[in-house]
């Protein structure tokens, strides 16, 4: 067990700084070759922080392991609007931009929505509930949606915090970057790599020694050690009065992990959903419900006590996935 629990975190380790590695190497190369700081901006909002969740996934899927990848992917979708969104308020008020509520809820509220009624075969044609590689392309397919309604909408209106953001992203990793991005590159991939096969591994042989099942520790020890860049980007974007990076941040990493991550899992081999599965969606879909309930009572705002109610909610599904 005590091995286990080492090649758990080493794995973690690997995934984290592998991912950390990627991104910076990659946005060197990107800038090196001209691509604009906003295209770098958005690559990095969008594929560094969940970057974990996307290998552990993919792993997962590919090897067999089905109830990690897809507890990983839903647990942390949980994580982020409960936990991390709830701490983060609950240490300071949030303002939210008007653009996350018409644009970035409404689509998250869909895909949750998606992943949820296409993972209830059981209900619709008398079938085990899984995912298949058809519902897989269906998932990739929204994500591609959802990125052309964005740049439409970028283009429509000009000005669009997101494009601000990523801009600003992209040229503090200019500055940053060091001066051997392939080699950062080389190895942020074999990081991901063995990370993710390693995190897979043991958390399997966690959940066979503790008699949980993968999904379970998907849903849990997997879903938050995965979720550390969302918890630390949402943190210093808090600290720092850049209210919409915290939101955004969050709302975005859930879109790309339901919408690409899982669309991408599934697609690689399908993925049998575990039997807390659906429940565990339906969770992940009220949150999003909660969260547009709580920013327009709140004036666009989500205040500290809304804060406390997100990590109730939070503590309460912890409990259930653990001891029920």
């Amino acid at each position: 067990m005590t091995w286990l629990a080492v090649q758990f975190l080493g794995g973690l380790m690997l995934l984290l700084g592998g991912g950390e590695a990627l991104v910076r190497g990659g946005a060197a190369i990107a800038r090196s070759l001209g691509v604009p700081a906003v295209v770098v901006g958005l690559t990095v909002v969008a594929f560094g922080t969940s970057a974990p969740e996307f290998v552990v996934a993919v792993t997962g899927a590919a090897t067999g392991a089905g109830g990690v990848a897809f507890g990983n992917v839903v647990g942390a979708n949980v994580i982020n609007i409960a936990f991390i969104l709830g701490l983060t308020a609950t240490i300071r008020p949030l303002s939210v931009h008007p653009t996350i509520i018409t644009r970035e809820i409404p689509m998250l509220l869909l895909a949750t929505t998606a992943a949820l009624v296409l993972s209830l075969d059981q209900y619709l044609d008398g079938s085990t509930n899984r995912l298949a590689r058809g519902d897989g392309l269906i998932l990739c397919l929204l994500f591609g949606v959802f990125l052309y309604y964005t740049v439409m909408t970028l283009r429509q209106t000009g000005r669009d915090m997101f494009v601000a953001e990523a801009r600003a992203v992209g040229w503090k990793l200019r500055v940053k970057a060091m001066s051997i991005p392939v080699g950062l590159v080389v190895a942020g991939l074999a990081g991901l790599g063995i990370g993710g096969h390693l995190l897979v591994e043991a958390a399997v042989g966690i959940a066979q020694r503790l008699g949980m099942t993968p999904a379970a520790i998907g849903l849990t020890v997997v879903a938050i050690g995965t979720t550390i860049p969302e918890l630390a980007t949402s943190l210093l974007a808090a600290r720092k009065g850049e209210d919409d990076l915290a939101v955004g941040n969050l709302v975005g990493s859930n879109i790309f992990n339901i919408l690409f991550v899982l669309g991408v899992a599934t697609t690689v081999a399908p993925i049998d959903v575990p039997d807390r599965g659906p429940v565990s969606l339906i969770i992940a879909t009220g949150l999003t419900v909660l969260l547009i309930l709580l920013v327009y009572t709140g004036t666009l705002r989500i205040t500290r006590a809304e804060g406390v109610l997100l990590l109730s909610v939070f503590i309460g599904y912890m409990a259930w996935v653990a001891f029920i």
